[in-house]
C-alpha cells in the first residue's frame, strides 16, 4: 500500500494533527484503560481488559494507516496546475441542463472530501464525469438519481 497520493498543504497537515492526536491523546488514553482493566484481577473473564485491548489494536492499525499515507504523501503545487480543463483540486462552476442550478465544487482526494464545504471526492459520480472537461463542455455523470448533464461554466484553483 506505498501509493503516492497528492494533498494541498492543508489536507497533509489535516493528516498530521490526525496522527499526533492518535499518538499523544488516543495512545496514552487506551493504555490508561488497559493498565486498569489489568489491575482489577484475573485476565481471562476480564470483559474491560479484552475490549481495551481490541481498542488498542484498532488504535495501532490506524496509526499505522496514518503513518503510511503521510510517508507516501506529495503536495501538489497547485499553482502549476493546468486550468484548460478539469483536474484534481480544480474549482468548478457547473450548471445543471435540467434545472438551471450552478453549483461550485472543489474535485479533491477522497481523504478531503467534505460536501458541506463543497468539496467533492475525485472519485465521485460528479467529479469522475467532470475530470479533463474544459469550459464550454457538457458532461454528462450517472448518478444514483439517473443521468445528469452539466455544463461546465468555469475551472479555476
Amino acid at each position: 500500500m506505498n501509493e503516492i497520493q497528492y494533498y494541498s498543504a492543508e489536507g497533509l497537515a489535516q493528516l498530521k494533527e490526525e496522527l499526533l492526536q492518535l499518538e499523544t491523546v488516543e495512545r496514552p488514553r487506551i493504555s490508561a484503560m488497559i493498565a486498569e482493566a489489568r489491575d482489577k484481577g484475573d485476565l481471562s473473564e476480564n470483559a474491560e481488559y479484552d475490549s481495551a485491548k481490541e481498542a488498542q489494536g484498532l488504535l495501532e492499525m490506524k496509526i499505522a494507516k496514518l503513518q503510511n499515507l503521510i510517508a507516501n504523501a506529495r503536495i501538489l503545487d497547485e499553482s502549476k496546475l493546468d486550468t484548460s480543463k478539469i483536474l484534481i483540486y480544480s474549482i468548478v462552476t457547473i450548471k445543471n441542463l435540467k434545472s438551471g442550478q450552478q453549483f461550485v465544487y472543489t474535485i479533491v482526494p477522497e481523504s478531503e472530501a467534505n460536501f458541506r464545504e463543497g468539496k467533492i471526492s475525485v472519485s465521485s459520480p460528479i467529479a469522475k464525469g467532470l475530470l479533463g472537461k474544459k469550459v464550454g463542455d457538457v458532461a454528462e455523470v450517472t448518478a444514483p438519481v439517473g443521468i445528469l448533464n452539466f455544463e461546465i461554466i468555469k475551472i479555476s484553483r
